[in-house]
């Protein structure tokens, strides 16, 4: 297996992305490899100065960078060499397994439609992140920001995306899936949740117990949240903050810890034909690291192919 990474993104590029491939690849299993996308030479400077030879990796030498203010689907097009429409290259022709970046997401969303392309039936790709419970497992929760206007046939399939996820990535079997709202009862919401719980109520697409509230999305009463990306976003900068202000005011609480993005590395575009994982901004050599073990997990799961099945 051959995993891609896009060197030249995220904020600490590339001096953390590069200290964390090399942490990735010490502990990746024998048959995995990792192709790293940028400026070759800066690529073999940061080498250096970990002592790491340049046939650790297959280099890929990419002279553009797409920033992370930049127009996306401008940079995209006007950017053939930069390092994430490379590794999209490389993805759409099979010479990579999966394309993990932490730089400007809107371009790897757009690089995702125009290269690999989204799986036949699918409506809208979206976004999806992994929350901590309090009982020690995890929670799965989508849109968190790709889709902040969405219809009902849409949150709809969420569910299906994201019963998927849980089932295949996050080990849980048969994967309870709750629509997030303001009350339990089938009535409450706006238009689209409530539209939405209508599609939603007696699916045999996956197991859908209701409604849920803000207050249960760290309890154990869904392991899959379905929501807007307008919504989901906000949820899920409200838990980095919680993260932010626990830690900066010396807490210790080892449930709290597990807020902490470093833990998870990134997250999965699902609905693409092929493995595309997205990584925060700020990300370190340790959420990198993470980011490119998840993008395996996900390419090992073969997620297109089980989207792809159930939907047909």
């Amino acid at each position: 297996m051959r995993i891609g990474i896009d060197i030249m993104g995220g904020d600490f590029a590339p001096q953390k992305t590069v200290h964390g491939a090399i942490l990735a690849q010490k502990e990746l299993t024998e048959g995995t490899s990792i192709v790293l996308f940028g400026d070759k030479n800066k690529i073999l400077f940061q080498l250096k100065l970990h002592n790491i030879s340049e046939d650790f990796f297959e280099i890929v030498d990419c002279k553009d960078v797409i920033g992370m203010g930049e127009h996306a689907v401008k940079a995209f097009k006007q950017k053939p060499n930069s390092s994430i429409s490379v590794g999209f290259h490389y993805l759409s022709t099979g010479k990579i397994d999966g394309f993990a970046s932490a730089g400007n997401t809107g371009a790897m969303f757009v690089g995702g439609f125009y290269s690999v392309k989204a799986i036949s039936g699918v409506i809208r790709p979206c976004i999806s992140t992994v929350l901590p419970k309090e009982d020690g497992g995890v929670g799965v929760l989508l849109d968190v920001g790709a889709n902040a206007d969405c219809k009902a046939d849409v949150l709809y399939q969420f569910g299906i995306l994201g019963s998927l996820f849980a089932q295949h990535v996050c080990g849980i079997k048969y994967p309870k899936v709750g629509l997030l709202n303001l009350g339990e009862e089938k009535t409450k919401g706006n238009l689209l949740t409530q539209a939405s719980h209508e599609m939603m109520e007696g699916s045999k697409d996956y197991n859908f117990i209701g409604n849920i509230e803000g207050r249960d999305i760290f309890e154990d009463h869904s392991d899959v949240i379905v929501c807007d990306g307008f919504t989901g976003n906000i949820v899920l900068k409200e838990a980095e903050a919680f993260y932010k202000i626990i830690k900066k005011r010396g807490l210790e609480d080892e449930y709290f810890k597990r807020f902490n993005y470093e833990n998870y590395g990134g997250t999965p575009i699902l609905g693409l034909n092929k493995t595309v994982i997205i990584g925060h901004g700020i990300s370190n050599e340790i959420a990198i690291k993470n980011m490119i073990t998840l993008t395996k997990d996900v390419a090992e799961a073969d997620l297109a192919t089980k989207i792809k099945e159930t939907l047909n």
